[in-house]
Parts: C-alpha cells; sequence; structure tokens
C-alpha cells in the first residue's frame, strides 16, 4: 500500500485518478466547489461531520472497511489533530499509547530505525 503524507494529497490524488477536474467531481458529488477547494489545498480540514466523510470517501470510490478506507480516516484524523476513532475505541492500544509517546520523545530511533519500525508496522499479520 503505497502511504500520502497528508489528507488533501490523498483526496486529490484519488479525484484526479477518476479523470474530474475539482469542479466536475463537485458538480457530480453536490459537493461544494470552493469548500473542496480548500480541503485539497490542506487550508481547511476534513470535515468533522462522520456522514460527510463517508459520503466524499463515497464519491472517490473508497471501499467502507477496505486499507484505503483505513488510510483516508487515519489521514483525516492526522489532519485534524487527532487520534482516529477506532484506536480511541480500543483500550488496549489506548492504554499502550502513553509508553510509545513516552518511548518515542525519550529516545527516539535513528531515520534508519524509524524507517524500519514503519516497515515493520506495515506487514501484514
Amino acid at each position: 500500500m503505497r502511504s500520502v503524507a497528508k489528507f488533501s494529497d490523498f483526496v486529490r490524488e484519488k479525484r484526479l485518478a477518476k479523470g474530474l477536474t475539482l469542479r466536475k467531481f463537485c458538480e457530480l458529488h453536490k459537493f461544494d466547489p470552493g469548500n473542496h477547494s480548500k480541503i485539497e489545498n490542506g487550508i481547511r480540514r476534513p470535515p468533522d461531520n462522520e456522514d460527510a466523510m463517508r459520503n466524499l470517501a463515497k464519491a472517490l470510490d473508497i471501499e467502507d472497511g477496505s486499507n484505503e478506507w483505513f488510510e483516508f480516516m487515519d489521514l483525516a484524523a492526522a489532519a485534524k489533530g487527532e487520534l482516529p476513532k477506532d484506536i480511541l475505541d480500543d483500550s488496549e492500544v489506548l492504554n499502550m499509547l502513553p509508553l510509545f509517546f513516552r518511548t518515542i520523545r525519550g529516545k527516539r530511533p535513528d531515520d534508519e530505525k524509524f524507517r524500519e519500525l514503519c516497515e515493520f508496522l506495515k506487514e501484514d499479520k
């Protein structure tokens, strides 16, 4: 799975992959082109409303529950400075996060080790 650094880039890439201009995409899906442009340019945060997020995902042909869905939702949460809802709902993972944060703050791995950790975490178990 490829990774996009920002929600805005992810949304733009998905729209462009559909071969649609921003205006045509918004017209087809009844989105406000001004607001959507601000989302794609990183000026406006992803929608807070769950229905709006689902509508955007549907317009981008992102299947609920797919890897792409989780990437979409994770990037949206990161863009809003939040943790993804499914992480917040998992008490076991939530209880481990403070340890993870303290570890990263206290002894941040060098770039090579950090890349290795990221690759390890990406592996399907």
